[in-house]
């Protein structure tokens, strides 16, 4: 089913929305405890949604605030939730063990009508969700469908390795569109350069991948796979390795990569519960210069970095002379948590399955343990501090 022409407007927005009732009980008192079933940070991160076992929320970062909320009661599950920006249009999947809708249906959601304006189903469970101004990925099991998002016809059908976490990532300039997924074989990546049309395959790791991200204009991609313990840095034009940084010595479940807007910071979350802030040796003034990437000679690694410890090389393990993290932020082992940069200079906002939400600053010149900022539990008010 299509959807019919939309406005698209802030969420925030003073006008007050379409008068249509929310076929759903009253919204409860926002002290009342829901399970967060899904978290994500709309494309700036200047936002997030959170999907919960009675419905979806809409929170601000910087402030901390929370826009608004949907509690569909009993049944109203939300298992997958993206926004778009931070117009009225969001996109979910039913999800918890009560779901709102199935499984294998992605709806658009119009908030200022207080309804769905459009369906996406499917013959198996939807794994991922990804939005762009102009387009709407869907990721399965083993594919992918990428639709404009204007009247919903597919344009594009990518087939995958089996990728339960529903991984893959989209740019958002709105020039050109990059596509970063799973490609057809353990620890491969494929990006497709759709301005181009050009696609790279990027054989990133031995092991199977666990989590990527890529850069707002899509030239950058940094990848962790099963083991956890080292994230390497692509150029996607041409697939080669640009940098590698150690998160540690033990295994670990990489949970989210964030690079910051410049792409001079890359943070790392993993269920070991220390965020980690790397350096990037990246010229970011090469970014969004397409033909500056093709000359793969001009490397972008600080010769000092890459040679700072080659004398030790011959002699001693790999693992003395990895690049490690500046700065780290600890937290509680074994919970999920997402990571992005905030809007501030040197902040990064950390958000957990648990309700939690952390602002913190590192300083980028000293390093070391960073300063929180702000802490609050948005799933339970009463518990923030």
């Amino acid at each position: 089913m299509s959807h019919t022409s939309q406005t698209l407007m802030p969420l925030d927005s003073e006008e007050p929305p379409s008068s249509t009732p929310i076929p759903s009980p009253p919204n409860p008192s926002p002290n009342s405890t829901s399970t967060a079933l899904h978290i994500s940070f709309n494309q700036d991160s200047g936002c997030f949604a959170v999907g919960t076992d009675q419905g979806f929320r809409i929170y601000n970062c910087d402030p901390f605030r929370e826009i608004f909320r949907r509690d569909f009661g009993h049944g109203g599950g939300i298992g997958l939730v993206h926004m778009l920006f931070r117009c009225n249009i969001l996109a979910f999947v039913g999800g918890g063990s009560d779901p709102r809708y199935p499984a294998d249906r992605v709806m658009i959601w119009d908030d200022h009508q207080s309804r769905c304006i459009g369906e996406l189903s499917f013959r198996s469970e939807v794994k991922g969700i990804r939005l762009r101004r102009d387009r709407i990925v869907v990721v399965l099991g083993h594919k992918i469908f990428v639709y404009n998002f204007s009247d919903l016809k597919v344009l594009h059908q990518i087939e995958t390795i089996a990728n339960p976490k529903g991984l893959c990532e989209v740019s958002h300039h709105l020039e050109t569109m990059v596509l970063a997924c799973p490609g057809l074989q353990k620890g491969q990546i494929r990006v497709e350069h759709y301005a181009s049309k050009r696609t790279k395959f990027i054989l990133a790791h031995d092991s199977r991948i666990a989590c990527f991200n890529i850069t707002q204009d899509g030239l950058l991609l940094a990848t962790a796979s099963s083991k956890g313990t080292l994230i390497r840095i692509f150029n996607t034009l041409d697939g080669s390795l640009l940098q590698e940084v150690r998160r540690g010595a033990d295994r670990a479940e990489i949970y989210s990569l964030a690079f910051s807007p410049t792409a001079q910071w890359l943070a790392v979350s993993s269920d070991k519960g220390t965020v980690h802030v790397f350096n990037l040796k990246v010229d970011s003034g090469l970014l969004g210069h397409e033909r500056s990437y093709t000359t793969s000679e001009s490397s972008p690694i600080s010769p000092s970095a890459a040679l700072s410890l080659s004398f030790i090389r011959g002699v001693l393990p790999k693992y003395f002379s990895s690049e490690w993290s500046v700065a780290q932020f600890r937290l509680q082992e074994g919970l999920q948590y997402n990571v992005a940069f905030g809007h501030q200079k040197n902040t990064i906002v950390i958000l957990g399955m648990d309700g939690s939400f952390y602002r913190c600053q590192f300083d980028s010149a000293a390093g070391g343990e960073m300063t929180q900022l702000e802490y609050y539990n948005f799933l339970k008010p009463e518990e923030t501090f």
